[in-house]
């Protein structure tokens, strides 16, 4: 077993114990942390603690993580565009369609029962997502990391934490954004009256996107004006990119759950999934502390989404 202590910030003081745990560098996923809470694996102040529990400044923290278990996933060999690999990290380019990892409804044919048919070396950390260091959409393309191991994986948690692992996406959206260059600061929580969807509340976590307009189209007889951003995540929240694009007014099109009204556009356009692709990846190798970036172009779809817009404007 692990046993790990962190001692409370500012910056972390008043949240909720579960949802702090997965930003103490442990690299715990947020339902792990309620399972080792409610195991009484996690003490706050030298003592059993309940999942909603605020925490203060100063608070001291220990985390006791067991051995994982083995993961009973199935590998399952598919085609990987395997962009970069060593021993610490695999670099993928994930096509869309593909779930990332298995849950209710897809058991298998996700990526992570491919990646154990191309390797037995995965970081585990007591999960089902073995090597899952960041998620992408089961209909967003583009680029993610994995873990080879849980030493690498933690190194990876910890830039995304601290920012230094840049992800960006391009994405057509709905409409002119203005300013054209922009900061979209809207805290993002499970929405309330739909479960399976997510929303800007007062009550959600700190969620930052930053923005910039790559080119704008005119309204075009059946098809409405648009503009192809490309956005930076500065946080990771579920859906971020196109909750907060649907929160200002601009939703991707395409998108089924935040943008239904741009599903007529998208058809018009050829399109069949919400325009959403991770372009930009960069962070530091866990091994060596090289930094390395890779880009990922537009994927055939989405690129002659783009090629009908550009012939008739």
């Amino acid at each position: 077993m692990t046993q790990f202590t962190a001692i409370i910030t500012l910056e972390q003081a008043g949240e909720r114990l579960d949802r702090v745990l997965p930003l103490l560098g442990a690299d715990l996923s947020r339902s792990y942390g309620q399972q080792l809470i409610g195991a009484g694996q996690v003490l706050l102040n030298g003592r059993a603690a309940r999942p909603a529990q605020k925490v203060k400044a100063g608070d001291n923290i220990q985390i006791t993580v067991p051995e994982a278990a083995p993961v009973a996933i199935q590998p399952e060999p598919m085609d990987l565009q395997i962009v970069y690999e060593d021993a610490d990290v695999l670099v993928i380019d994930k096509p869309a369609g593909l779930v990332v990892h298995p849950a209710p409804g897809h058991a298998g044919g996700t990526l992570v029962n491919a990646l154990l048919a191309h390797t037995d070396q995965l970081s585990l950390h007591g999960d089902i997502r073995p090597g899952i260091v960041h998620r992408l959409d089961k209909d967003t393309s583009g680029l993610l990391v994995v873990a080879r191991n849980d030493a690498a994986h933690a190194a990876l948690v910890r830039q995304h934490q601290q920012r230094t692992m840049d992800k960006e996406y391009l994405g057509l959206v709905f409409g002119h954004p203005q300013p054209p260059v922009g900061l979209i600061d809207a805290p993002i929580g499970r929405d309330p009256r739909e479960r399976k969807r997510q929303a800007v509340l007062a009550t959600g976590r700190p969620a930052r996107t930053r923005y910039t307009t790559e080119h704008t189209y005119p309204t075009i007889r059946n098809i409405p004006s648009m503009t192809l951003l490309r956005a930076k995540l500065e946080t990771g929240r579920t859906h971020q990119i196109r909750v907060h694009l649907a929160y200002i007014g601009h939703p991707i099109v395409g998108d089924p759950v935040y943008g239904h009204g741009t599903l007529r556009a998208a058809h018009a356009l050829g399109l069949e999934r919400q325009f959403l692709h991770a372009t930009h990846l960069a962070f530091d190798l866990p091994g060596t502390g090289q930094r390395v970036a890779f880009d990922s172009p537009l994927p055939p779809d989405l690129a002659g989404s783009l090629a009908k817009l550009d012939a008739t404007s």
